[in-house]
């Protein structure tokens, strides 16, 4: 089974959402990563979202298009990316990693080579973000021969007609994107993410991660409990750059803390 669904069916049994961290793989260079994906498990993460280092990431605000310029800068690639995430797998064979990124480095890299060389380094999914259904079925096709999860994402914009395409034969978990804009633009609020997901279950069962505009651990509070996966970005990409790999690392553990506090 995917760890992706082992994750979901564990937090299942628990009653608990669970916690998925954003950072931007080879940010601020490749060695920090590394440390800093070792110790997220640790930390609270229950699943790693790792960011596809890319010139040109148009979905994201300033902050996390920052990193992935330093990555860059740094070297990292593609390649490297995969090679990091290979290296977690030393040390941590359980927690998920989803590469989130853009359609570009993979058709660089190879369709078919990027997914089965990134199910060889012990990837789980995958989040294309400008990837529209309509031009999904080579990439699936490609990920689910590898074992990989393509996962599909929806938005506030997305209606119903655009819904019932878009999750038609969705599989491991929905990600919905909770506002309109750019990574870090703007913060979700709890009505609308709940709204939202009730949308959604007219169409699909799958559990939902809540993306973008998630920033403090009281939002995580009101949030947990209504979607099985919150996604917490921005907010730590800013606590990496200016304070470092421990205090990034502390805030996770904050977050955790809100996601699933203790009875």
């Amino acid at each position: 089974m995917n760890r992706i669904d082992q994750t979901l069916a564990r937090l299942r049994s628990e009653a608990r959402s669970g916690l998925v961290t954003y950072f931007t793989a080879g940010d601020p260079d490749y060695a920090s990563s590394l440390t800093l994906l070792r110790g997220l498990a640790q930390a609270g993460a229950d699943l790693i979202e790792l960011g596809l280092p890319f010139s040109d990431p148009v979905a994201d605000g300033p902050t996390i298009q920052a990193a992935h310029i330093r990555a860059r800068a740094a070297g990292q690639t593609a390649a490297r990316t995969l090679a990091l995430v290979a290296e977690l797998r030393e040390t941590d064979a359980t927690t998920p990693v989803v590469l989130m990124g853009y359609l570009n480095p993979v058709m660089q890299y190879g369709i078919e080579r990027f997914m089965n060389d990134a199910a060889k380094a012990g990837v789980d999914g995958l989040l294309l973000v400008d990837l529209p259904i309509e031009h999904a079925p080579p990439y699936e096709d490609a990920a689910k021969t590898a074992g990989l999860h393509l996962i599909r994402m929806t938005a506030p914009t997305s209606d119903d007609k655009r819904l019932a395409e878009v999750l038609k034969d969705a599989i491991g978990f929905i990600y919905h994107v909770t506002l309109t804009g750019t990574t870090g633009a703007a913060s979700a609020t709890a009505a609308d993410v709940e709204a939202a997901i009730a949308r959604l279950r007219r169409h699909s069962r799958l559990p939902v991660a809540a993306g973008f505009g998630i920033r403090s651990a009281a939002q995580v509070r009101e949030l947990a409990g209504k979607a099985e996966l919150i996604v917490v970005g921005s907010r730590l990409v800013e606590v990496l750059a200016h304070n470092g790999v421990e205090a990034a690392l502390e805030e996770v553990r904050a977050f955790a803390a809100a996601c699933h506090p203790q009875p």
